[in-house]
């Protein structure tokens, strides 16, 4: 395949991929019920300093209810209307395990300002806006400054330490099917691995989300998983997620941004949207899918070290 030009990943992006929504939710949930008057609600909203909550029947999310929605009912002269008569029914939700750029995606496709969190029993355990994200991201690259000055050891002198015609280190990691609570894990240690090694913040970056989109593709995709394999060089790095099956039937089709064979379920859950391969080209450097029906699939990709070698 052609070689790509990738595009400059910023730590801000690299951290959407891996920091979980959990992590940067607010837990502490503020709630009202379909039973309390809208002027119950301004009075909510007002003390707690909020713009909008979720809904609960007993311990059933049943809708979210916004101070855009409490704006509409005052000035209609409904101060009395029940919330349930006003609040939004048709809720998008989030997994607290998922990573926070499933948040992100959500909130540019339907433009909400905070969307209720939920484990995988349905059950409610946290609110999110944008501001949350932008906070709990802050805080990761605060924490991961300081860690990386304390813990920063010799291991980024191991090519040079060690002599030999040609020196490598391979890292292989196992991907189960469908295990989204531990999604991302894989490509998280990698990413680790290569900060410790001296890569760059830019090369580790598209390593990383290249990474992850593989190790997603694994966990959606593959009836038995797979395993993704990291070789890395003094001039270059290799990743190879394989499996054995089920195979694509379309290569080129499914390299189209967008396409994509996931099952509604799983795109329910927030993955599957097609845009994981495309993903993967924009940071690498070389891509190579191959996949047969039955046998399974082995997708290659290529970081170079330095920037003369990617000419």
């Amino acid at each position: 395949m052609a070689d790509t030009r990738s595009a400059e990943i910023t730590k801000i992006q690299e951290l959407i991929y891996e920091l979980k929504i959990e992590q940067v939710m607010t837990k502490s949930v503020i709630t009202v019920t379909p039973t309390q008057t809208m002027a119950e609600l301004k009075e909510i909203l007002q003390k707690k300093r909020i713009s909008g909550t979720p809904v609960l029947e007993g311990d059933k999310l049943v809708g979210i209810v916004s101070i855009e929605d409490l704006i509409k009912s005052l000035e209609s002269g409904e101060k009395d209307a029940l919330i349930g008569d006003k609040m939004t029914r048709n809720l998008q939700t989030v997994y607290a395990d998922e990573s926070v750029v499933q948040a992100v995606n959500k909130f540019s496709q339907f433009g909400f300002g905070r969307l209720p969190v939920v484990n995988r029993e349905g059950k409610l355990v946290g609110i999110l806006t944008q501001g949350d994200i932008v906070r709990g991201l802050l805080r990761q690259m605060e924490v991961e400054y300081h860690e990386e000055e304390i813990h920063r050891y010799r291991a980024s002198h191991i090519f040079s330490d060690i002599v030999s015609d040609q020196t490598g280190l391979v890292l292989r990691y196992r991907v189960k099917p469908r295990d989204f609570t531990h999604g991302g894990e894989a490509s998280s240690k990698l990413k680790r691995a290569l900060e410790r090694l001296g890569g760059s913040p830019q090369l580790v970056r598209r390593v990383a989300i290249a990474s992850y989109e593989a190790e997603t593709n694994l966990i959606i995709h593959t009836d038995n998983g797979g395993e993704i394999i990291a070789e890395i060089m003094p001039e270059r790095i290799r990743i190879v997620a394989i499996d054995n099956g089920p195979g694509i039937p379309d290569v080129e089709q499914a390299l189209q941004p967008g396409f994509s064979t996931a099952p509604d379920w799983i795109r329910e859950l927030g993955f599957g949207a097609g845009m994981g391969l495309s993903n993967i080209r924009a940071c690498a450097d070389k891509m190579d899918l191959t996949s047969r029906m039955g046998v399974g699939t082995r997708l290659e990709i290529l970081f170079y070290v330095n920037e003369e070698t990617r000419q």
